[in-house]
């Protein structure tokens, strides 16, 4: 049970900037273990965005409010996954070999590709939460944790699926570049399945939540298809777009069901 919770703080320490017991160490082995409590990171991430959306409704309008709970959900992961969005855009956005994307993917600058790509998602995450929170409040507390344990399943799908396609030696995922085990699987999809029923429980519909998770399926299979295509595997800047393109497709899903349900 404690190696358990150690492995829960790993996680939490490499996708956050929540600090954890120095009790916990850290090692290659752990940080490969951990990715089964991705989505329970997840649900820490996207339960203090809904705190955060709940505390701040009754005080500023709607926009505000989702702005504020957008804020501080990419304050609490230091916009971990949001960089790897924007190398992504840059690496791949244009006509270029594999190579020279990958190169790309290293440059800490970001280009114009990785600037568009980067305000058009978050700019469609936040009408996206707009729509929900103005038509289902209650909906929308229980989906914003459900979106950012779900989308965080996606990394660890994709490290099953695909090899690693960056430099191994100079990779700052490292750990991570092997494949997800089956055991690992197991209990990320049990998360993912907790999650979903908790969430139905409380106030989603079980049909568009059904509709939610065949989505960020989708979007796994198509974002793996894609980086083979591309680079012939994944990099950690790609596991990052992944989980953004996932979370916002969730938002899009219940939204969609919402407009016309």
């Amino acid at each position: 049970m404690l190696h358990e919770l150690r492995l829960f703080f790993v996680a939490l320490q490499f996708m956050t900037r929540v600090p954890v017991p120095a009790w916990v160490g850290w090692r290659p082995e752990l940080m490969h273990a951990s990715s089964r409590y991705y989505p329970a990171v997840g649900l820490v991430v996207g339960g203090f965005g809904a705190a955060v959306l709940w505390f701040a409704a009754p005080l500023w309008p709607a926009p505000v409010a989702v702005g504020l709970s957008m804020a501080a959900t990419v304050w609490m992961t230091g916009a971990f996954h949001e960089d790897g969005l924007a190398d992504t855009f840059d690496a791949l956005g244009g006509a270029v070999s594999r190579e020279k994307a990958l190169t790309i993917m290293k440059d800490s600058r970001i280009g114009s590709y990785g600037a568009c790509g980067l305000v058009a998602v978050l700019g469609l995450k936040a009408a996206a939460l707009h729509g929900l929170a103005t038509r289902d409040f209650l909906a929308t507390l229980a989906i914003l944790p459900l979106a950012h344990a779900w989308s965080r399943a996606v990394p660890v799908l994709m490290l099953r699926l695909l090899s690693y396609a960056g430099d191994l030696e100079h990779a700052k995922s490292k750990p991570l570049a092997q494949k997800a085990s089956v055991g690992t699987l197991a209990v990320v999809v049990g998360w993912c399945a907790a999650a979903g029923a908790a969430a139905v429980l409380w106030r989603l519909d079980l049909a568009h939540t059904t509709l939610a998770a065949l989505v960020v399926g989708a979007v796994t299979l198509w974002m793996a298809r894609w980086l083979a295509r591309r680079l012939g595997g994944y990099t950690g800047d790609t596991l990052g777009a992944a989980q953004q393109f996932a979370e916002l497709g969730v938002y899009l899903t219940f939204l969609a069901g919402m407009q016309h349900g």
